[in-house]
């Protein structure tokens, strides 16, 4: 057979030698020129034809060498591919993980009747739509889920990243990639770290020199921040949605409130208000910056927050009108430093001393401030 054509000879010469080996060669042979487009429109049908018959060889080995020579071409036949993709694995995986003949119909009908080895090439692939993600997701095993999250080419929707938390957030061969997303939804980031904050509060508690009461406020400061630091880069969408979630799960609580308002994060701090007084954020946010104290004194009390942060929370509203970052390296901590001295000052206004300026002391000394200490009717 000729290194760059192919004839009739061929095809008869091909069709009655019976060894094996032999068509395995050829296979390979005929799939790489057929991939490299020598071949004239005539003798690519030919071959075509060809690729089917070596396609229902009893021989995987045949099979094998067909696939992974034409895995990467977008010529084959798209009925060649579907069948080559339902095969043994040996066969199938190259076809599944490379193959851009597929489409998402394809893909999801394997999804939906195979075993993970195929999830997982399907994982694997350069591109992945929300919609075939989505199936893995909902079907796959444990390293089906984190192959695919681990895939910054597969596209995920909020709800597919929840449900792999749902489903995984104990794994931490899931954890890890999640982290690691590039982006992560404020609503995704608060399940994951309350999943790893509760192996971490057990690890805590566990030691005999850390009191359980400290270990359960180190989890609750660390998952609030964690939790920020994802909010504040969100949309108002996403903020909402986090809100509600933050709301359900009982943890939308004055101390993350606090901590996104000494953040500098106002849009967090306004839906937190409207959420937990039942009013639309358009509203929460004019009683909020409202001229005078009455507006925000209102929608404070009915938000039922306590009385021992209203002085924080006011002076914080204050300030966050009045500052901005200055858009230098580490703005946001210089930020953060110039919110606390002014909410301290308030307190100290009010005769209470802290014994230092830390957020997370700050936050844990407020909630031991007797109500009366505020004037706050």
């Amino acid at each position: 057979m000729a290194d760059t054509r192919l004839t009739a000879d061929d095809v008869t010469r091909l069709l009655s030698d019976p060894s094996s080996s032999n068509r395995a060669e050829t296979a390979g042979k005929l799939a790489r020129q057929f991939e490299g487009g020598a071949l004239t429109a005539a003798e690519r049908r030919m071959a075509e034809d060809i690729f089917r018959l070596f396609a229902k060889d009893v021989e995987v080995q045949v099979r094998q060498a067909l696939a992974s020579n034409l895995k990467e071409t977008p010529l084959i036949p798209h009925d060649l591919a579907r069948v080559l993709a339902g095969d043994v694995d040996e066969v199938a995986l190259p076809i599944l993980e490379y193959s851009s003949v597929l489409n998402d119909q394809d893909l999801l009908e394997i999804v939906r009747s195979h075993a993970n080895t195929k999830m997982e090439a399907i994982a694997r692939r350069k591109e992945v739509s929300e919609e075939v993600s989505g199936a893995l997701v909902e079907t796959g095993g444990e390293e089906v889920v984190a192959t695919l999250i681990s895939n910054v080419g597969a596209q995920m929707s909020d709800a597919s990243l929840e449900r792999a938390i749902d489903r995984f957030g104990d794994s931490e061969r899931v954890q890890l990639p999640m982290v690691q997303r590039p982006r992560l939804p404020a609503t995704v980031a608060e399940k994951l770290v309350d999943k790893v904050s509760e192996n971490l509060r057990a690890a805590l508690v566990s030691r005999h020199d850390i009191n359980p009461d400290l270990a359960a406020n180190l989890i609750l400061a660390g998952r609030e921040k964690a939790t920020l630091t994802y909010a504040i880069t969100s949309s108002e969408e996403e903020v909402e949605r986090l809100i509600v979630q933050l709301a359900d799960r009982q943890r939308l609580t004055p101390s993350i409130i606090l901590r996104a308002l000494c953040m500098g994060d106002l849009k967090f701090f306004e839906y937190a208000l409207a959420h937990r007084s039942g009013i639309p954020v358009v509203n929460a946010r004019m009683l909020i910056h409202d001229s005078g104290d009455l507006g925000f004194q209102g929608i404070y009390r009915k938000a039922g927050l306590p009385d021992p942060f209203y002085p924080a929370m006011l002076a914080a509203v204050t300030v966050a009108q009045e500052m901005d970052y200055d858009g230098r390296e580490n703005d946001r901590p210089r930020y953060a430093r110039r919110m606390i001295e002014r909410i301290l000052t308030q307190y100290g206004d009010l005769g209470v001393n802290f014994e230092n300026d830390d957020l997370d002391y700050l936050v844990a000394k407020m909630g031991q401030l007797p109500s009366d200490i505020t004037g706050h009717e």
